[in-house]
């Protein structure tokens, strides 16, 4: 039998109002799908373990997310998106954004049968090409010397990390305010997201 956390009901009831009704949708479907599932929090939000990770939702200011571990071997095209959200099935802002029930407990129902089999999902073997730093973060990593360092000292991922979170932003006040906190947290050794290791 499987079983349910209380920190995945309290991650709930802090979402907001519209999150609430979809993220308790999709835990049900997950219970129904394996019923042997564990839950637990890891990163930050709802995860779903069964002989290894099955899948994860997460809440967020207006969109909920919901995706399987073995994305690639279970959802069908047709419902993957990827409309700059984690997961396969993109951004959700109402319960009509997901697929239908049926097909969901399927999905989970796959995403159980693949963990019972062991089946591992191949990792892309060519690593990422390096990312060259933008000419504001570097102009910054040279007015503090401890920041410089641990950047030097980061591995190529953790560097990626923090070019990509700078030049994503979408408009310049953000991505000053994100060239500051990158410049503070990495003159503190921090990698870009060591909220969550």
């Amino acid at each position: 039998m499987g079983t349910r956390d209380k920190r995945v009901d309290t991650y709930v009831a802090k979402s907001a109002d519209f999150a609430k009704p979809i993220l308790e949708h999709i835990r049900e479907i997950v219970h129904e799908g394996c019923p042997e599932v564990e839950e637990t929090i890891k990163w930050g939000f709802p995860n779903y373990q069964y002989k290894g990770m099955l899948c994860s939702m997460a809440a967020f200011k207006e969109h909920c997310t919901f995706g399987f571990w073995k994305g690639s071997l279970i959802v069908d095209a047709a419902d993957r998106r990827s409309d700059e959200a984690m997961g396969q099935l993109g951004r959700i802002t109402r319960l009509s954004d997901l697929p239908p029930r049926k097909k969901l407990v399927g999905y989970v129902r796959k995403a159980k049968e693949l963990n019972d089999a062991g089946v591992k999902v191949a990792k892309p073997s060519k690593p990422k090409p390096a990312l060259e730093p933008p000419a504001d973060l570097l102009a910054a990593l040279k007015k503090n010397k401890k920041a410089q360092a641990a950047f030097d000292k980061f591995p190529p991922s953790h560097r990626r990390e923090y070019v990509e979170w700078i030049v994503e932003a979408k408009t310049d006040a953000t991505r000053q305010r994100r060239l500051a906190q990158a410049v503070e947290w990495m003159a503190e050794g921090k990698p870009r997201n060591w909220k969550y290791m």
